[in-house]
């Protein structure tokens, strides 16, 4: 008799040829990959700047690609316009470019590469072409803040963005408070400021208070979130004077940190550091005072001068109650830091009877350097690194020798390595001068005050005040474009200056 399930077995169902079909398909799409190679089209899988802003610490970029790449084909492919000096590094298929020298503000880039090959050629040695890649970004705002001293805007804290089309100023602090100083954040999109009651009266005038203020600048840099700029002027109250009044005061590196010296309103002898970190409630910080200080750029330590008498300046921990993780004795005013805290300038006093002079010295403490860059009769007022740390801006004065003392202060650059030194402006009858070397190191700005007659000049006096106390009646602002690629001996003198078309008071270029 004839079986059907036997028979069955000889002659297969529809879901069963449909399979052996697919198999088969799949075989003869193998054979012919392992045949012609994989011509798959390789291509940039990300770029780390892309539709971003770059700023000062940002200091390479990482293209990462789908397929491994013949690595001499990407470099000379790759381009970037305007050119941005760098050297190259791989890992895997990975590549990271670091810039050589300070990326200018307030440019659009384009990143362009194509033509460039993978690694692994097709077995008939046919070079598979990268997809075309272009990438665009751009450098952070040339943008700086400075204190109102004209009339309508006196003690106001004030933004000017150089990279805006049309270019204007922006009142950030309301007209109730008077500022007093302030530091921008590292993004610069908010600034801290201590502020007193422009009404207040009596012991209250001297109760200053801190506070921040957005700016309504959104960098977008590397490596965070895109999120949407906050509008400008949102004033927030960081630290009050309710028990205490506040002084001096310093913004790290990273924005995590303020460190704010205060004294009691009980007990007048306790003057001491506080710290406060982000999202925690004020602390004091060290019982014991000190002279002037400055958090370091690794934002985990503090320079703290010891005291009037020559006792040093100490290196110590963001801690409470901290031991000094290093101590340099001989030095008596600390200037500033490089923006990578390799290096920092500091002032010695050389007490001569015949002779007393100051000395102006780059410390190096990696390489264990204390280097003597000049010696001078007059004031070494302050120095700035540039991005590089070749180059140290200082504002000086030069002791005129006359029937009655006087000094003529002077911008200069000094070459770190060699100590040569460039007078760059002088300027002359001005007593207080405050700097501001921009993050990229391509300009200089300094305000040139004057100040009220000594009869008007009281204590009682309100509005922008000098550093030596002096009221303030009107303050021009100076920028200096710089030429940081061109040896020092090859610079003009002096270096031609451009006035501001607006008046304002200690101007700092936003980070």
């Amino acid at each position: 008799m004839f079986d059907l399930n036997k028979t069955a077995k000889f002659f297969p169902q529809p879901l069963d040829r449909a399979a052996t079909a697919a198999i088969a398909i799949l075989l003869v799409a193998i054979v012919a990959l392992l045949l012609t190679g994989n011509t798959s089209v390789p291509r940039v899988r990300e770029f780390t700047w892309q539709d971003r802003q770059i700023g000062a610490e940002d200091k390479a970029f990482i293209l990462t690609f789908s397929r491994p790449m013949n690595r001499a084909s990407v470099e000379e492919n790759l381009r970037i316009d305007p050119p941005l000096p760098g050297k190259i590094s791989w890992a895997g298929r990975r590549m990271a470019y670091t810039l050589t020298a300070p990326v200018p503000y307030g440019q659009e880039f384009e990143f362009q590469l194509q033509g460039a090959t993978e690694k692994f050629a097709a077995p008939n040695n046919i070079e598979v072409s990268i997809e075309p890649f272009i990438g665009k970004f751009r450098s952070r705002d040339r943008a700086f803040a400075y204190l109102g001293v004209d009339e309508a805007e006196e003690g106001q804290l004030i933004l000017y963005n150089l990279s805006e089309e049309p270019q204007h100023k922006r009142v950030l602090t309301p007209k109730h408070l008077l500022v007093m100083d302030y530091k921008p954040y590292p993004k610069g999109d908010k600034i801290l400021f201590s502020a007193i009651e422009r009404k207040a009266k009596g012991k209250k005038a001297l109760e200053q208070k801190l506070y921040t203020v957005t700016t309504g600048i959104s960098p977008q840099s590397p490596g965070t979130k895109a999120i949407s700029a906050q509008p400008p002027g949102k004033v927030e109250l960081v630290l009050d004077s309710k028990n205490y009044r506040n002084f001096k005061f310093d913004l790290s590196a990273d924005g995590n940190i303020i460190v704010v010296r205060r004294q009691s309103k009980r007990n007048l002898i306790d003057f001491s550091l506080w710290i406060i970190k982000a999202g925690e409630k004020p602390k004091p910080l060290y019982d014991k005072p000190g002279g002037d200080f400055a958090i370091a750029p690794d934002s985990r330590s503090l320079a703290l001068l010891q005291g009037s008498d020559g006792a040093g300046v100490a290196i110590l921990p963001l801690e409470p109650d901290a031991e000094p993780l290093d101590f340099l004795p001989k030095f008596e005013m600390l200037l500033n830091f490089s923006q990578d805290s390799s290096a920092a300038a500091m002032v010695k006093f050389n007490r001569d009877p015949n002779n007393p002079t100051r000395s102006l010295f780059a410390i190096l403490p990696s390489q264990g350097i204390e280097k003597e860059l000049l010696r001078t009769n007059g004031r070494i007022i302050d120095a700035q690194f540039d991005p590089t740390n070749k180059i140290l801006y200082c504002l000086l004065t030069k002791l005129i020798e006359e029937e009655e003392y006087k000094e003529e202060p002077y911008i200069a650059a000094i070459d770190v390595q060699t100590g040569e030194l460039k007078p760059l402006v002088l300027l002359p009858d001005q007593r207080d001068i405050q700097m501001s070397l921009s993050p990229d190191g391509l300009a200089l700005l300094f305000d040139q005050a004057v100040t009220a007659t000594r009869e008007r000049n009281s204590s009682q006096q309100r509005g922008p005040k000098t550093n030596m106390g002096q009221s303030v009646t009107t303050s021009r602002l100076w920028l200096i474009p710089l030429l940081p690629d061109l040896p020092l001996q090859d610079l003009p003198a002096p270096i031609p200056t451009e006035l501001l078309p607006f008046n304002g008071l200690r101007p700092q270029w936003l980070p």
